[in-house]
């Protein structure tokens, strides 16, 4: 009778089949990301259930619009409503359809080198327009309607007039052509992406010439972010004219280093005397009445 080898000796055919086993994700992964359609390859994110795959945004939208007729289509986004200090800064943007850049995607996935190099080409082959709300405007309005100003002085600013308009968040802009909100939408929108690398850049660039005029707090390199470095200054140095006095850790630096300029808070549940004062006529007539 003619036996099995491999029943004989099981334990050393196993390490070869576990062996092969781990050789098979390393050729997976060697297999090339699909293109999208703007020709470039989805990012890797690695999480906890393994690599997930984050596409670019598209020109989908755009595209989409065009068909039914409509053009000039703009994105806007702007950059700089987290910061205390410096002002925030809107861009929109409309790509032209036969030479868009490639590369374009959401700034926070790009390097500081890759939106620069973005933000040229960008200027070069679309129209582009800029609008900036300053930590005054942010102290009076608040920093949402300073951020809708902004953005709706740059769709306005465009050299040609957009009949639709694409706006990264929640909020509509009062525009007289059509808005499209779109949560996310400098990750999903290309015009979208286009414009959030226009304002970002503008914004850095910005915030280096505030910290030339006013060194001391690092705005050349945390760009007024409250980043452990520019909490320490602001509680060394006090605000600038620059920061935006009614956020938190800029209020509590004014009232350490400047009390005079803190208005008191008047308490409306402390209790006062009050005199009362009864005319004479009243008197009398309680009196009659008795």
């Amino acid at each position: 009778m003619i036996r099995d080898k491999s029943a004989r000796n099981p334990a050393k055919d196993a390490p070869k089949k576990e062996a092969a086993g781990k050789v098979a994700p390393a050729k997976a992964a060697k297999t090339p990301a699909a293109k999208t359609s703007t020709g470039k390859a989805p990012k890797l994110a690695v999480g906890k259930r393994g690599i997930i795959a984050i596409a670019p945004p598209s020109f989908r939208r755009e595209r989409a619009l065009i068909k039914r007729g409509i053009w000039p289509v703009a994105g806007c986004d702007e950059a700089g409503r987290g910061p205390l200090a410096g002002p925030v800064v809107a861009a929109a943007v409309i790509l032209d359809p036969d030479r868009i850049p490639r590369g374009i995607d959401d700034s926070k996935r790009l390097t500081a080198e890759e939106r620069e190099k973005l933000f040229d080409k960008i200027c070069a082959s679309a129209q582009v327009s800029v609008a900036v709300a300053s930590p005054a405007r942010i102290d009076r309005d608040n920093i949402l309607r300073a951020s809708l100003w902004a953005l709706k002085r740059a769709v306005v600013a465009l050299p040609e007039p957009p009949r639709h308009v694409f706006v990264d968040g929640r909020d509509r802009l009062d525009t007289e052509c059509d808005c499209e909100a779109v949560i996310g939408g400098d990750g999903i929108v290309l015009s979208i992406a286009a414009a959030s690398i226009v304002a970002k850049v503008t914004r850095d660039r910005l915030m280096c010439a505030l910290a030339q005029d006013c060194p001391g707090y690092g705005f050349e390199q945390h760009k007024g972010y409250a980043v452990p470095e520019h909490l320490d200054a602001l509680d060394r140095l006090g605000p600038s004219i620059h920061h935006r006095s009614f956020f938190a850790p800029v209020a509590a630096a004014r009232a350490k280093h400047m009390p005079w300029t803190v208005e008191p808070v008047q308490d409306l549940f402390s209790v006062v005397d009050a005199e009362v004062q009864v005319e004479a006529s009243v008197e009398i007539d309680a009196a009659a009445s008795l």
